[in-house]
């Protein structure tokens, strides 16, 4: 039975995760992973100089509905699959496990290499903010520096993780905010200028690299159901936070990169964005408030991405762990810690991880950002953006022959969904070279290691099925929820994932 007690909840009987979770702190390792601040500093300049201009902010509200979509079914079947493995086992309920194992390891690739490009940018942010006042150390040591406290962040209780990451998103959140007042104190209406959402603007060169900017700001607002073996009330949690946090993030996104249209000026800001790129918010922020606050802003910037990484590398060791527990990889991942009740040995492998691919880097001498932030950011966007397409194909595949499938919630919600995620990944692939500012032709391969996840995948879980089928049938074993189901089920016990082989 699952611990209905108080926030500090032991660990669950049985070596399970602990019972820590509560929605509001879903909610901020949610939007912590989609790391507001870097996304408006980094992303939003890109999509202005690359894009369609002043029709970015209309962007952010497609990608913002398209996602609302998606975030409609996943929280129909989060409300009845509760499991640590989000995609993976989202998908072994609608379209079966062969791509479900697919699918899973597509996960485990996307996180990690994501994990690893915002340690990239951590890096490179961190040195440069600190040369500029005077401590001017290289990027390996930030790197090294960011590594330990994630490590021992990832290494113990996500509620630990969830606290530091409240408090850095109600910071980075803050002082956006706070130019967005400025701005419309000093210039008023003109500051939300309705050229933005114009059909001419809308229909220019450009918008299909804005829409993809826009879809790559969200990654992260799918992670609340691998926390779901953790929450008080997965049923609710889940799903509520998901679309606390969606909303929230495009409504966000959308207003602040509205209000740097009309501060810089419609008519300019394609120009000013090409010219700035990285600067154009700290210029913002010295004209509309002060340099002290610009200051105070770039520090803000280091510490969302590192908000951002430590909820990717959270992630992350949680498809290891699931997989892990399922020996679709190595058993000793799907280990627990007796005291801390976290994925620990899947914390220290993907750390490890991090380490390694850094170090490489590293030593050849490559640009944190320009080398190991953007071919490995731009790898785990793809892997991601696609899984969530897949997901939209499970939810009604899950709901297809059930009693409790409705028109909207499992069916036409996840098509819509479907179909935006579609036009997502076939721009962030059509447009990698973009999106990781190279046409270096190993970094433009990297999709392939996407395409060979979902090819290979199946195969091995096909393997699994001839060489051990009892270890098959217990693939994405998960606690569910309905009418053919007793509550009290214990959570990872293996039960028919929607009755497909």
């Amino acid at each position: 039975m699952r611990s209905t007690s108080s926030p500090s909840a032991p660990p669950s009987e049985g070596g399970g995760l602990s019972l820590s979770l509560t929605t509001p702190k879903i909610v901020f390792l949610i939007i912590a992973a989609a790391a507001p601040l870097a996304a408006m500093v980094c992303t939003v300049p890109l999509a202005f100089a690359l894009g369609n201009g002043p029709g970015v902010p209309a962007m952010f509200v497609f990608a913002g509905l398209t996602l609302m979509c998606f975030c409609v079914g996943y929280a129909a079947i989060s409300r009845r699959v509760v499991n640590a493995g989000g995609f993976y086992t989202y998908i072994s309920c609608g379209l079966g496990r062969p791509p479900a194992v697919g699918g899973g390891l597509i996960a485990v690739v996307a996180y990690n290499t994501a994990s690893v490009g915002l340690l990239g940018a951590f890096a490179y942010f961190a040195q440069l903010v600190a040369a500029s006042h005077g401590l001017d150390l290289p990027w390996e040591v930030w790197a090294g520096a960011g590594l330990v406290v994630v490590a021992v962040l990832g290494y113990r209780q996500i509620d630990l993780s969830a606290r530091v990451l409240a408090v850095a998103m109600c910071c980075e959140v803050g002082i956006l905010l706070l130019l967005a007042v400025a701005v419309l104190v000093r210039d008023g209406g003109s500051a939300l200028p309705a050229t933005s959402f114009a059909p001419h603007t809308l229909a220019g060169a450009g918008t299909g690299v804005s829409m993809m900017f826009a879809f790559i700001s969200f990654i992260g607002i799918e992670s609340a159901a691998l926390y779901g073996e953790e929450a008080h009330d997965p049923e609710r949690s889940v799903s509520r936070a998901t679309y606390i946090a969606v909303s929230l993030i495009a409504l966000f996104y959308g207003f602040i990169s509205w209000i740097a249209v009309g501060a810089v000026g419609a008519a300019d800001v394609q120009r000013v964005a090409t010219h700035q790129l990285g600067d154009l918010f700290f210029n913002l922020s010295d004209d509309y408030l002060t340099t002290a606050l610009t200051t105070v802003m770039q520090i803000l910037l280091c510490l969302s991405l590192f908000a951002g990484w430590l909820a990717l590398h959270n992630a992350a060791n949680r498809y290891m762990f699931v997989l892990g527990r399922e020996r679709v990889l190595p058993g000793f991942l799907g280990a627990v810690h007796p005291r801390l009740a976290s994925p620990y040995r899947a914390s220290l492998v993907q750390t490890v991880f991090s380490l390694v691919t850094a170090a490489v880097f590293a030593i050849a001498g490559l640009d944190p950002y320009l080398g190991l932030t953007t071919s490995m950011l731009g790898l785990g966007t793809l892997g991601i953006v696609f899984l969530q397409a897949v997901a939209c194909l499970s939810v009604i595949g899950y709901f297809r022959r059930r009693p409790d499938r409705h028109w909207w919630r499992t069916v036409v919600a996840p098509g819509l969904g479907f179909a935006g995620l579609v036009v997502a990944t076939t721009l962030v692939v059509t447009n990698f070279d973009t999106m990781t500012g190279t046409d270096n032709p190993v970094v433009g391969s990297l999709p392939w290691l996407i395409l060979a996840g979902a090819v290979l995948g199946p195969a091995y879980a096909l393997w699994i099925r001839a060489a051990h089928p009892e270890r098959y049938a217990r693939l994405a074993g998960v606690a569910t929820r309905g009418e053919n189901t007793p509550r009290g089920r214990q959570v990872g016990e293996a039960v028919p994932a929607g009755g497909r082989p």
